[in-house]
């Protein structure tokens, strides 16, 4: 994954020809489920920090968190969109594409 062009996404699929945007601003929703998956990573971090660490300095949760949610932003992003295509956009699995 290039991680300049990380937020860059097909207009079509390639194999079946799918149009990945239903409609101007339908990816407005996904921001919510990227947020909603960073909630998620603090709070397992915190805990893992919590019961792992014996409770360390408010620097290093601090420190620890936003790193690791900053590797993952790319991630985030991606599956939010895929998330959103499966939930709300009438998308399912076919294995007959499967590449």
């Amino acid at each position: 994954m290039n991680l300049r062009e990380f937020d860059k996404m097909p207009e079509a699929c390639p194999v079946c020809g799918f149009r990945f945007e239903i409609e101007l601003g339908f990816y407005w929703g996904a921001m919510y489920m990227s947020y909603g998956l960073s909630v998620i990573i603090v709070v397992l971090v915190g805990l893992g920090l919590y019961h792992l660490a014996n409770d360390p300095p408010t620097w290093v949760y601090l420190t620890t968190v936003a790193s690791i949610v900053v590797v993952f932003t790319p991630f985030l992003f991606r599956y939010a969109r895929v998330m959103m295509l499966y939930f709300f956009g009438s998308v399912s699995f076919d294995p007959k594409y499967k590449v």
